[in-house]
């Protein structure tokens, strides 16, 4: 495992991804406290405080002061991209604590105990996996209800399938392996077979679904909220580009410019970083 991520921060691409995601990261923690704080305060963010003076400014070098200009409303860009980065984070983590538990006990319990617990395990996944994956989530969303919460739970409950196929087909590689066979001579239970010999040894699979699923959450979230199903009164990255969008034909082009590269570069880091840790983790490619 150590050589393994040695090899990860030896490959430029790989750190660069890194360094990228640790930037990102760090901006979501900053954005996180200042909406708390200003939660906490029971005031009105910067962020979404309007200055119709000041609408429409281009970029300066002053950041915190139209960094990256500002918006229709006279809000800064800069700090709305920060809360954005806040947001897509939140779903990033969130879905992915909802849909990877999902998908690895499913497919520990279908893959390591076949039968009719299989068929039920194929049969799920299937009946999910058969639905127009976008217009399950907006769905889901529209009963649950608009905002974080509906997303949270629309791409939480279907993204797990992927995850469960993978999960599956490695527990069934394993489980005729030489120290499953030694365990289940010394009368291990099945459980204890299942999450505490096998779970580890293909847990590098979790980490390479999570760098995958990660960016695409982000991106259904995204344009979830452009077609304004998504988030509401918050400063999503969908959100700004359809706010934006209306106003690249009079030249007001920063807004959806800096939204775009921010969505761009968290996405091939992710994307650079999952096919990385495939590259290193995947034994059949080594």
């Amino acid at each position: 495992m150590n050589s393994n991520i040695k090899k990860i921060f030896r490959s430029p691409v790989g750190l660069l991804s890194i360094i990228i995601i640790t930037v990102y990261t760090f901006l979501a923690i900053y954005g996180e406290c200042v909406y708390r704080y200003n939660q906490v305060k029971d005031q009105t963010p910067g962020y979404m405080q309007t200055n119709l003076d000041n609408i429409y400014q281009h970029p300066s070098y002053k950041i915190g002061n139209g960094f990256l200009g500002t918006d229709g409303l006279g809000r800064d860009v800069f700090s709305r991209i920060i809360q954005g980065t806040r947001i897509a984070f939140h779903v990033g983590v969130i879905t992915s604590l909802i849909a990877i538990p999902i998908g690895v006990l499913l497919g520990c319990l279908g893959g390591y105990y076949g039968g009719k617990t299989d068929t039920i395990v194929v049969w799920l996944y299937s009946s999910v996996s058969a639905m127009p994956g976008l217009l399950f989530i907006l769905a889901i969303s529209m009963v649950v209800g608009k905002g974080l919460l509906g997303i949270y739970v629309g791409i939480g409950f279907t993204t797990w399938v992927g995850v469960c196929r993978y999960i599956r087909a490695e527990v069934i590689k394993h489980k005729s392996r030489q120290y499953v066979k030694a365990a289940q001579a010394l009368g291990y239970s099945n459980t204890r077979i299942l999450f505490r010999h096998i779970l580890p040894n293909i847990s590098h699979i979790i980490i390479i679904v999570f760098s995958i699923r990660f960016p695409a959450a982000i991106a259904t979230e995204v344009f979830i909220s452009f077609i304004g199903i998504g988030v509401e009164n918050e400063p999503s990255w969908g959100v700004m580009i359809a706010n934006a969008r209306t106003r690249l034909w009079e030249g007001i082009w920063w807004e959806m410019t800096f939204v775009t590269i921010a969505i761009f570069l968290i996405i091939l880091a992710f994307n650079l970083l999952g096919d990385l840790l495939r590259d290193v983790f995947d034994p059949r490619l080594n």
